[in-house]
């Protein structure tokens, strides 16, 4: 078995987040939760690519916002996802 190396705390609140997203996600219904499912994943791996590593105080902004998102999706008479564009560079 590969050894992993061991994560940050944000590395876990990052990924504590997305499966947060994925086990709401299966609350909704089958078109939905494709759609979320599809959002959320993109949202995440674009971020993952586009975002310095050492740039906790944008990657902590983040989880705020994601949270909240999260936490609003959690509503059961919430159905769905947006998704917002921000000029992100203005926020470097």
């Amino acid at each position: 078995m590969a050894s992993r190396s061991k994560l940050s705390g944000i590395q876990r609140q990052v990924l504590a987040l997305y499966r947060g997203f994925l086990r709401t996600a299966r609350l909704k219904s089958p078109e939905e939760r494709h759609r979320i499912e599809s959002v959320v994943s993109a949202e995440f791996h674009e971020n993952a690519r586009n975002i310095d590593r050492k740039n906790f105080v944008y990657i902590e902004y983040l989880l705020r916002r994601g949270k909240k998102q999260l936490e609003q999706l959690k509503d059961p008479d919430i159905t769905g996802l947006s998704t917002l564009e921000i000029n992100k560079a203005s926020l470097h």
